[in-house]
């Protein structure tokens, strides 16, 4: 036989499109060749995969190898067809029964000795032929098999070596072993997370913090510096609820494209928190083939942004589309992928660029052209996106000492979870992920909400998208005190939320 074909999948996104790897054997002088729009690390293959087959004690065919992977115009990059190709070869050179590979999807980066290297999207192939009905079973290496075993269906097989997968494929019986069944890795418990309770005073911040997380929605903190911002923003993440299997599963497929999935930490809300240097392409992805940014990594999770107007200004702009729809659509002249980014904003602040502005314990050096000039890097589209805004004033030393601990994580993270349930249950999402229908149909708010809502926002001068998004907050503060109905008290909550502290 002088061809062969070895299924696989490509990275496209968050997705694994399925890649029929065909191998062909022509007379002539030997040479390989690789085609089917691959990218230089899968050129580069054919180096590896002749060490590898040749340390493994088999046959490198001296004829024309022509590797074809098919669909032609998907684009293919890194080591992950170096398993398929070189099975592929050992099948067409009759070294390896062809009909055995049929039944398995194959991906692996082979070292010069043969020895199989993990490969990032692990989960992702797993997944896609999870929705696809595929009863192909999937062959990764050791390190890629148990983070593709969280996914359900059939558990892929786990292989070290070359040679483990073929005497595994092997046509003679005898000489037939079985590859080991890839186990989930187990969660590792509760999560050791920064307490609240160690945050003193702060009733207001405290308490927007566990609106945010029983609803998911976007915060701001502003204040001078010292007041806590930070401390707050990095207590919030122990608030949220409980991560579901399916999100879960969404937010390691998303670690495990850009290599960051650690199964040590396995359904923990991931934080990101770049530094205020990062780029656009850095926070949102982008490169080529287009890599996952910040926002995708922290998708299902928080990502913390302080010193919030310090950041690029093209980058901030580029929050506003995911803020929105929970997604982000990167293209390229070659190609465009789209990745999820339903994450939690949390972003830090100071008043001024002296920080002091508003304080009653330290007098303001800004100008009011410096106050506005720093303030106005935020905005206005941006700031309409997010849900509340709250301030963090400056508190006295001697006050401070003398308040006492607030509550623990535990005692709050408890009521976030069940304003969560009862919003899971009446309309299958948290409230910040509502849209205009939903919040017609579930947010159900008394006459006096009603006339307080048009009030405010006809002084206030609200757009449609800022009321829509207070609807939310208020649905989330009644849910929080267990009402069917929003009332005027939980509405003129939600409106102390959106105040304008910046940009005046």
């Amino acid at each position: 036989m002088n061809l062969a074909l070895v299924h696989g999948r490509a990275r496209a996104g968050v997705h694994a499109p399925a890649v029929r790897v065909e191998v062909h054997l022509a007379g002539g002088l030997p040479r390989m060749s690789i085609v089917g729009l691959p990218a230089a690390a899968v050129r580069e293959a054919k180096d590896r995969v002749r060490a590898a087959i040749t340390c493994a004690q088999f046959e490198f065919p001296a004829r024309v190898i022509t590797v074809n992977l098919a669909p032609a115009d998907l684009p293919k990059d890194g080591g992950r067809f170096d398993l398929p190709i070189a099975l592929g070869i050992l099948a067409a050179s009759g070294q390896l029964d062809a009909g055995l590979l049929a039944g398995h999807e194959f991906a692996g980066e082979l070292s010069l000795a043969g020895d199989l290297r993990p490969v990032r999207g692990a989960l992702a192939m797993a997944l896609a032929g999870q929705r696809g009905a595929s009863s192909r079973r999937v062959v990764l290496p050791a390190a890629s098999a148990s983070e593709a075993a969280l996914a359900d269906g059939l558990p892929p097989l786990a292989a070290r070596h070359l040679l483990d997968v073929v005497a595994a494929l092997h046509a003679n019986a005898e000489a037939r072993i079985e590859l080991p069944v890839a186990r989930a890795p187990a969660a590792s418990g509760a999560v050791v997370r920064p307490e609240l309770r160690d945050v003193k005073g702060q009733p207001a911040a405290k308490r927007a913090l566990e609106v945010a997380a029983a609803g998911g929605h976007s915060l701001l903190l502003v204040g001078p510096p010292g007041t806590g911002k930070s401390m707050l923003a990095h207590r919030f993440a122990g608030l949220l609820p409980p991560m579901s299997q399916a999100q879960a599963l969404e937010s390691a497929a998303v670690l495990s494209l850009a290599g960051h999935f650690d199964a040590s930490r396995w359904r923990e809300r991931i934080v990101r928190a770049p530094h205020h240097s990062a780029s656009s392409v850095a926070l949102v992805g982008g490169g080529s083939p287009p890599r996952p940014g910040e926002i995708s990594l922290a998708h299902h999770g928080v990502l913390f942004l302080d010193e919030w107007p310090e950041f690029p200004r093209a980058a901030l702009e580029a929050l506003r589309e995911p803020l929105e729809t929970g997604r982000i659509t990167i293209s390229r002249a070659a190609r465009q992928a789209e990745f999820p980014a339903r994450f939690v904003l949390v972003a830090a602040m100071n008043p001024c660029p002296c920080g002091h502005a508003g304080s009653p314990l330290r007098s303001c050096r800004c100008t009011p052209e410096a106050v506005l000039r720093y303030q106005s890097r935020l905005s206005g589209p941006l700031l309409d996106r997010v849900d509340l805004q709250v301030e963090v004033p400056a508190v006295a030393p001697e006050a401070l000492a003398a308040l006492p601990d607030g509550e623990p994580s535990a005692t709050v993270a408890a009521r976030t979870a069940l304003a969560a349930q009862r919003q899971q249950a009446r309309q299958g999402c948290l409230n910040a992920e509502l849209d205009g229908q939903a919040i017609d149909a579930h947010v159900q708010a008394e006459p006096a909400a009603q006339a307080l809502l048009q009030s405010a926002a006809q002084r206030l001068g609200w757009s449609a998208r800022g009321q829509h998004r207070l609807l939310r907050v208020a649905r989330t503060i009644a849910d929080l005190a267990g009402a069917a109905r929003v009332s005027a008290a939980h509405m003129a909550e939600a409106v102390q939320y959106r105040r304008v502290l910046v940009g005046r």
